[in-house]
């Protein structure tokens, strides 16, 4: 079994920086990627960033540029970091895992497992 346990969202203004964790825990093995999803009320969930294996990231365009991935894989933990933000982020970020650990997948349905999310809000 895998657990993700997201922390590290809360209210910010715009222009504000937070820095989101994920720690993963369980039977991960030692290939996999992690990604961050979001999804704001009434609208579809959608790919934020994500992080292979081997370091190789994936953004998505309109945070390309604010945001950062990173993963310390010794505390199995990953790591984004949003600056610049804006009232368009607020949303529930989610982050996922997914045993293809060569690549980063765009698409949720790659990902099994999930964690319970943690809200970022953005105030202008």
């Amino acid at each position: 079994q895998v657990q993700l346990v997201e922390s590290g969202g809360g209210q910010v203004q715009a222009g504000g920086s937070l820095r989101l964790s994920c720690a993963t825990s369980g039977r991960t093995g030692t290939s996999y990627s992690v990604s961050w999803f979001r999804q704001a009320p009434g609208k579809e969930r959608e790919f934020v960033a994500g992080i292979a294996t081997v370091g190789t990231t994936r953004y998505v365009e309109s945070l390309k540029g604010r945001s950062t991935i990173s993963r310390d894989n010794a505390k199995n933990m990953v790591f984004l970091q949003m600056n610049s933000l804006k009232p368009e982020d607020t949303a529930k970020y989610y982050c996922a895992l997914s045993t293809a650990g060569r690549f980063v997948a765009l698409s949720a349905t790659e990902y099994r497992y999930w964690g319970q999310g943690t809200q970022v809000f953005v105030s202008s």
